[in-house]
């Protein structure tokens, strides 16, 4: 199967929403940010194994990464056998067992975009790896927590932030009505979309991460409050928690900021680009719309997802303003108005 249509099969499997932004990208520049997904999305299976010993998933992930820099006979097929019995779900399993056919794809790229691809890798197994190190345990027993907020920014590059590089640097290599770009600026810029985004993902995944041992809400900051990790898995501790939440929120609006000034960046006649960053940005603000207005938001139970009837709704709206910038920016504007949190004092003292 050649690299294109391995890259769109398995990504139909395994992310939804990520293919749709894929598969809207130019032809030139798809393969490349798609195999980056899937083998990103492997190493990610491989970290959350946890049928597998914590210590055989770093060795594992590290195996990873060294068979991008220089191909070892049979390491692959250690990965796959390794992780085979842990794996429950069917997509997870079929993207695991394609490794091997990854892999070659990744081979087949233009040594360029090899290279780009093995970079981004490195970088966000090195997050996965930190993350595997950092919290010990696999449950709320084990519970711990980052020290402080700069912790938490770097771990939102090291998973999400390297990516609006790469995303940008594809996209300049191989596009050239942006060969005019300012490549440092944008990649600044494509390093806070992809941290907006993470940072997203925290928020909502918060109650069902501190009950795999995970609290990524820094402890420095929680005890500004008087709270430690362990209170957050009282959802009654959502209320004195409020004022972190409202400030990682702003945080977070403030990254999205510079995501629509990524996009609006993007030239009128490269639609597919604009639309390829627009509904990430579209679903996760509406996401962040979710959480503020969510009383129990530290409830495990409560599950804060767009709703796809919503997600296709602005994807349908956007396809007739994407070519303007006042009209998309408009569309922006009404969703980042809708997330009513004020800027309260800072936690800290």
């Amino acid at each position: 199967m050649a690299g294109g249509d391995l890259t769109s099969a398995l990504l139909k499997r395994v992310s939804r929403s990520f293919y749709l932004s894929v598969a809207v990208l130019p032809p030139g520049v798809r393969p490349t940010i798609g195999l980056a997904y899937l083998l990103a999305r492997a190493a990610d299976t491989i970290a959350d194994s946890r049928l597998i010993a914590r210590r055989a998933r770093i060795t594992h992930l590290r195996a990873l990464r060294a068979e991008l820099d220089s191909p070892v006979p049979g390491r692959l097929e250690e990965i796959v056998a390794a992780t085979r019995e842990a794996r429950a779900l069917g997509a997870e399993r079929t993207l695991l067992e394609r490794l091997p056919d990854c892999l070659a794809a990744h081979r087949a790229l233009a040594p360029a975009d090899r290279e780009r691809v093995r970079a981004v890798l490195a970088t966000v197994i090195e997050g996965m790896t930190q993350d595997l190190e950092r919290f010990p345990g696999e449950d709320e027993r084990g519970l711990a927590a980052l020290e402080t907020r700069q912790d938490l920014d770097r771990y939102t590059y090291l998973v999400a932030g390297c990516v609006g590089e790469f995303w940008t640097e594809v996209h300049v290599a191989h596009r050239p009505r942006l060969r005019g770009w300012d490549l440092a600026k944008m990649k600044a810029l494509g390093v806070r979309f992809g941290k907006a985004l993470q940072l997203t993902n925290v928020l909502r995944d918060l109650p069902r991460d501190l009950r795999q041992g995970r609290c990524y809400l820094p402890s420095r900051d929680l005890g500004f409050l008087g709270l430690e990790p362990r209170d957050l898995l009282d959802p009654a501790s959502g209320l004195a928690l409020r004022p972190l939440l409202v400030e990682l929120l702003n945080v977070a609006l403030d990254h999205y900021e510079a995501g629509w000034q990524y996009t609006f960046a993007i030239p009128r006649a490269e639609t597919r680009m604009r639309l390829g960053c627009a509904w990430p940005l579209l679903i996760g603000l509406r996401t962040l719309d979710l959480l503020a207005r969510e009383p129990n938001w530290l409830d495990p139970a409560v599950r804060l997802k767009v709703p796809r009837v919503r997600v296709y709704g602005m994807i349908a709206q956007s396809l007739t303003t994407v070519w303007s910038t006042r009209a998309l920016g408009r569309q922006a504007r009404r969703l980042r108005e809708r997330i009513r949190v004020e800027r309260p004092g800072s936690t800290r003292p």
